[in-house]
């Protein structure tokens, strides 16, 4: 067992300092459970160096997040910067996604290499979803990437993240091998994206 209903309950305390000490002490181990995990898959299916980089919220300092995550990529300055693999929780669910968000400088190249590939959608598990703004818990279905796609292409403040979503009522089933068999469907879609030689030439 990884997460458990007890752990959605951490965003319901009031104060920035009480519920950033509950995220430390419960959900980050988790998130560097989980890291420890899947960057070997993600290396040796990439060839190149990946970091977990765990959320540390240092610049709020009045209000708690609604959220916390792990973003892993292969540069170790960051990850935001490109494509990247995420794994969080906020009051509703665990998201796992792969993740386009905050407007990377090749956002336009790598939703164009989606958009040609349209039997990668294809083979994703039914049951994946689409999150299309990162400080929002709706999402929408999987059928709904050409459209994402188009707009992140066309729409600078587009986001796109797609991947599975583990509500509350799931959560004490989720194990290890699932969060990484997601991680493994998403794979294909990553390696798709413009860019990956140039990263890890830079990163290698």
């Amino acid at each position: 067992m990884l997460f458990t209903k007890e752990h959605f309950t951490i965003f319901t305390i009031d104060t920035l300092e009480e519920r950033m000490a509950q995220i430390r002490a419960q959900i980050q181990p988790i998130f560097q459970q989980i890291g420890n995990a899947a960057l070997p898959l993600f290396e040796e299916q990439c060839h190149a160096p990946f970091y977990l980089h765990i959320a540390q919220h240092r610049r709020r300092t009045v209000y708690p997040p609604a959220e916390t995550w792990a973003g892993i990529g292969p540069n170790k300055r960051g990850y935001k910067m490109d494509a990247h693999f995420q794994i969080g929780i906020n009051a509703d669910y665990v998201f796992v996604w792969l993740s386009v968000i905050d407007q990377p400088k090749n956002q336009q190249e790598i939703a164009t290499s989606w958009l040609e590939a349209p039997d990668l959608f294809s083979s994703l598990p039914a049951d994946f979803v689409i999150s299309q703004d990162h400080t929002k818990y709706d999402v929408v279905p999987l059928s709904e990437w050409p459209t994402t796609l188009l707009r992140l292409k066309t729409v600078k403040k587009s986001e796109c993240q797609i991947g599975k979503i583990f509500p509350i009522a799931q959560i004490e089933d989720v194990t290890l091998p699932e969060i990484l068999a997601v991680y493994e469907a998403l794979l294909p879609l990553y390696l798709q994206r413009s860019g990956i030689n140039e990263m890890e030439k830079i990163e290698s």
